[in-house]
C-alpha cells in the first residue's frame, strides 16, 4: 500500500538516468518518488531532482524539449529545494567541453573539462568526498566528509562564487558537490555510495541528522 504522507518528490526526465537505482533510494530515506510528467508539475513539486548519466548535449537536450530547464531555473531561483545528480547536476553550469555546442541551464558559472591525461576516463568508483566546512550562505551544510561513487570523464576544477563547496581529487582536485538554500549539486550518485549517501538524501528531504559540523 503506498503511504499518502510520504514526501513526493519530482524526478525530471533527461532520458540519460538510471532511475531504478536512485529512486529506490528515495524510497528508503521514506520518500515518494516519481517522474514528473510536465514541466508545470516539476515547477510546482517540494523536492525535484535532476539525475542524470551520459552526454550532457543530450540530457539538455531532453530538458529543453520539454520546457523543464525553464522550471528548474524558477525553482532555483526561488530556492524551492532542487537536487542534481552526476551529468544532471552538470546541467547547472553554463556547458562542458563534452558538448561544446550545448548551452547548459547556466544557473552557476563555470564550464566542464575533460580530466587531465595523467589519469585514465571515465572515473569510476569510489573516491574520498572532503567537506571544506564552508556552509551555503544560509549557513547550513549537508554534505560531510565520507566516501563517494563517482562515474564521470568531465569535472569542474573550481567552485562557483556563492556556495558550500566539498571537493574530491582524481588526478586534480575537482568539485564534488555544491550547495546553496535550496540548491544541492552532488558530481556523485548518492544513491551509489552507501550509508553515506543514504545520509545525505535524508538529510536534504530534512528527516536525517546533520552533517557533522553543520549548523543545523
Amino acid at each position: 500500500m503506498t503511504d499518502r504522507t510520504a514526501t513526493r518528490v519530482a524526478f525530471a526526465a533527461t532520458g540519460v538516468a538510471n532511475l531504478a537505482s536512485i529512486m529506490a533510494a528515495f524510497r528508503r530515506a521514506g520518500a515518494l518518488p516519481y517522474l514528473s510528467p510536465d514541466a508545470e508539475d516539476l515547477a510546482g513539486a517540494a523536492f525535484a531532482v535532476v539525475p542524470g548519466v551520459g552526454s550532457f548535449g543530450s540530457a539538455m537536450a531532453a530538458l529543453s524539449a520539454a520546457g523543464m530547464d525553464v522550471a528548474i531555473r524558477d525553482r532555483a531561483a526561488r530556492g524551492v529545494a532542487t537536487m542534481g545528480v552526476c551529468a544532471g547536476m552538470q546541467l547547472f553550469f553554463e556547458g562542458s567541453e563534452e558538448s561544446p555546442g550545448a548551452r547548459g541551464m547556466a544557473i552557476l558559472e563555470g564550464r566542464l573539462g575533460r580530466f587531465p591525461p595523467c589519469v585514465p576516463v571515465p572515473q569510476l568508483g569510489w573516491n574520498r568526498v572532503f567537506a571544506s566546512g564552508a556552509a551555503s550562505p544560509d549557513g547550513r551544510s549537508l554534505v560531510a566528509d565520507g566516501w563517494a561513487y563517482f562515474a564521470n570523464s568531465y569535472r569542474l576544477t573550481q567552485a562557483p562564487a556563492g556556495v558550500g563547496a566539498s571537493f574530491a581529487v582524481y588526478g586534480e582536485s575537482f568539485l564534488a558537490a555544491a550547495e546553496r538554500p535550496g540548491l544541492l549539486l552532488c558530481q556523485f550518485h548518492p544513491e551509489l555510495s552507501g550509508p553515506w549517501g543514504q545520509g545525505l538524501i535524508e538529510r536534504w528531504l530534512g528527516s536525517g541528522r546533520p552533517a557533522k559540523g553543520s549548523a543545523l
